[in-house]
């Protein structure tokens, strides 16, 4: 993860102070530099979300946006799966379906979502494995998506007799055509990884034996990025799916004049200038 690592536990049940990253910890919160990295941490339920599991990302991700040393946010998976989706326990496990799911999807994979969207810092998905459902719905709210050789996709909830959520049939649309959403929405067919980045679902693969410390690099590259642009970058992008031309040019010429008032933009200038690499310190 690279120097001045802090690792700690999210448990989204109140106070964690003192407390160590055990394996009891349903999110680990770990912090090399400016690069935040949440993992999710029920490996033998492949990382079902549970409520415990969506209190605790929530609270992970409210810490990680009044951060201001955090220029860049990893979300992955302990063991071999990235996220298998939402827990379909019976009840033993503590975690029951109610029969209040619309409520039970307010209250954790709405604030989430809108969470990791609002984030006016880079959020990747480093998917280091099998990725269905919510899970699936989890690295789709990220902004960018890479993974491992040995990653897999699916909308699963055709499968079990339910409808895409947590934000499902808003981003697949728009990441792979209606066509393909809706032929992988239907179907809940599998998605390999080199499907995935062909299709354009990820933007890297890596081999597994190296993919966290890839994913690490990376992270770092645009954790050290001129922050402020890349947040007004990542807001204009976003807005531009409901914008028309004309707007969107003329929200472009407001982020602009913003961005070139940032000392960000006077320390690339001159680097530029001065040919040799910046030094960007978010401001």
């Amino acid at each position: 993860m690279g120097e001045n690592v802090r690792v700690s536990q999210v448990t989204g049940e109140g106070d964690t102070a003192g407390q160590g990253p055990g394996p009891s910890a349903p999110v680990v919160v770990s912090s090399a530099g400016p690069v935040t990295t949440l993992a999710l941490n029920r490996p033998a339920q492949l990382n079902a979300i549970d409520r415990h599991m969506a209190l605790s990302l929530i609270a992970a991700v409210e810490a990680v946006s009044n951060d201001p040393k955090c220029r860049c946010l990893v979300i992955t998976g302990t063991g071999r799966a990235f996220c298998s989706g939402q827990s379909l326990g019976s009840g033993v496990d503590g975690d029951a379906l109610p029969r209040d799911i619309a409520g039970l999807i307010e209250e954790r994979y709405g604030p989430l979502v809108r969470g990791l969207q609002n984030l006016a810092i880079p959020v990747i998905a480093a998917v280091n494995g099998l990725a269905a459902g919510a899970g699936l719905s989890l690295a789709l709210a990220a902004d960018i998506r890479i993974c491992s050789e040995s990653a897999w996709f699916s909308c699963a909830f055709a499968q079990i007799g339910l409808v895409p959520d947590s934000g499902a049939t808003y981003f697949l649309p728009r990441y792979l055509g209606l066509g393909r959403a809706l032929h992988y929405a239907l179907t809940g067919e599998r998605i390999s990884a080199p499907e995935a980045l062909a299709m354009g679902l990820v933007t890297k693969i890596s081999p597994s034996s190296t993919f966290s410390e890839e994913a690490a690099r990376f992270a770092a590259q645009l954790a050290n990025g001129a922050t402020r642009a890349l947040a007004m970058t990542k807001g204009a992008l976003y807005r531009s799916q409901t914008h028309s031309l004309e707007s969107q040019m003329r929200e472009e010429a407001v982020l602009q004049q913003a961005a070139s008032e940032t000392e960000d933009f006077a320390e690339g200038l001159a680097a530029f200038r001065a040919k040799r690499p910046a030094s960007f310190n978010g401001h």
